[in-house]
């Protein structure tokens, strides 16, 4: 029997990226010995219909730019290539499929999306192709336990949570700051920084 990949999922507009995925990423990565983190552009995020959103391809190629320096870290087009609103159920289902039965997966997402969990599409489906791990912060464990009980006694060998640095960043400030021409320096990596810059992201 082969040994088991355990592999990172983490999906977001990633509108634009920045330091607090990297750190919930890499932290996640080393609590559960994962061998490697996929970052996944939605192309079309169902979510966020209605409201206005970077092209995907400046959110994919800033994607890249802030993981290049990990080993770990790979960016997916998955999302990208496939047409209408982007369901983690399609993305999580195709992923089975490439990696194979010996790949085991860790689907990354903030407590906050772990509480609208029984509203995804196929959540039971969901549950038994990968883990969830839901990064917490001090009083999101109720939230994550409601969620448990709703679900029922599949979704509490399957939702886990993981305490992550106190990183309070929010992609809508980052846009708002741009907008306003304040400084964003250390919030994103420079790289992101530069390219936000060079394209004229965000600007009001």
């Amino acid at each position: 029997m082969g040994t088991t990949r355990k592999i990172g999922i983490l999906g977001g507009t990633f509108d634009p990226i920045h330091v607090g995925h990297l750190v919930t990423a890499e932290a996640v990565r080393i609590e559960y010995d994962l061998e490697k983190v996929l970052f996944i552009p939605a192309a079309n995020p169902p979510h966020k219909q209605g409201q206005s959103v970077t092209p995907a391809t400046h959110r994919y190629i800033m994607t890249v730019m802030a993981t290049y320096s990990n080993p770990h870290f790979y960016v997916s087009s998955i999302e990208m290539e496939r047409p209408g609103p982007s369901y983690t159920i399609d993305t999580v289902r195709e992923l089975v499929r490439e990696h194979g039965a010996s790949a085991e997966f860790y689907f990354i997402t903030g407590a906050d999306a772990v509480a609208d969990l029984p509203n995804w599409n196929d959540v039971d489906d969901l549950l038994d192709l990968c883990h969830f791990v839901a990064t917490t912060r001090p009083g999101c464990v109720s939230t994550i336990d409601d969620v448990i009980r709703q679900l029922g006694p599949k979704s509490a060998k399957r939702i886990h949570r993981i305490d992550t640095p106190e990183l309070e960043i929010s992609s809508t400030d980052i846009r708002e700051r741009v907008k306003q021409g304040r400084s964003i320096k250390y919030i994103v990596p420079e790289s992101v920084e530069s390219y936000i810059g060079k394209e004229g992201l965000y600007r009001a």
